[in-house]
C-alpha cells in the first residue's frame, strides 16, 4: 500500500532533505571546504614583505580570469563554461557539483600594498597573486653608532 503512495523510499528522501538543510545552516569547514564559501575558494596569507592570494580554480582558462586592483581592493572575476553533457542519450547525470558560470571574490587589501608591484600567476588550476609590500612599511634594522 505505502509503495504506492511513495515511490521513493521515504526514510532516504527524509535523510536527503536532513543534509540539504543541514548544508545550509553549516558554517563550519569540512573537509570539501567550506560549506557557503564562494568560487574560487581563497587562501589569503603574508609574509612580512608580501601579501600572497591564492585561488582555486581548476580548469579555467587564464584569459578567462580578470584580477584588478582599485583603491585597496582586489577583485577576482570571470567565467566558467559548463561541462559537456554526457555524449550518450543514455546517460543520466545524478549529481552535478561542479561549478559553472560568473564568479566575483573581492578582498581588502591592507593600506601598505604597493599596487604597482603585482604579480598574477596561474598555474595546475591554481591563480597565485602576491602583491609586495612598500618599502616605508617592511621592517628594517637602524644601526646604532
Amino acid at each position: 500500500m505505502y509503495r504506492s503512495l511513495f515511490p521513493r523510499d521515504l526514510f532516504a528522501e527524509l535523510d536527503r532533505l536532513q543534509r540539504e538543510m543541514q548544508q545550509v545552516f553549516d558554517q563550519t569547514p569540512a573537509i570539501r571546504g567550506p560549506g557557503r564559501g564562494g568560487y574560487p575558494a581563497l587562501n589569503v596569507g603574508g609574509t612580512p614583505t608580501s601579501v600572497e592570494i591564492y585561488a582555486f580554480a581548476p580548469g579555467m582558462d587564464p584569459a578567462a580570469i580578470d584580477v584588478n586592483i582599485d583603491r585597496g581592493v582586489l577583485t577576482i572575476a570571470g567565467q566558467r563554461a559548463d561541462a559537456p553533457p554526457p555524449s550518450d542519450a543514455k546517460t543520466t547525470l545524478h549529481a552535478n557539483e561542479r561549478f559553472s558560470g560568473r564568479f566575483h571574490r573581492v578582498v581588502s587589501l591592507p593600506d601598505d600594498v604597493d599596487t604597482a608591484a603585482v604579480t598574477a600567476r596561474y598555474r595546475d588550476g591554481v591563480l597565485h597573486v602576491s602583491l609586495q609590500r612598500k618599502a616605508s612599511a617592511q621592517p628594517r634594522r637602524i644601526e646604532v653608532q
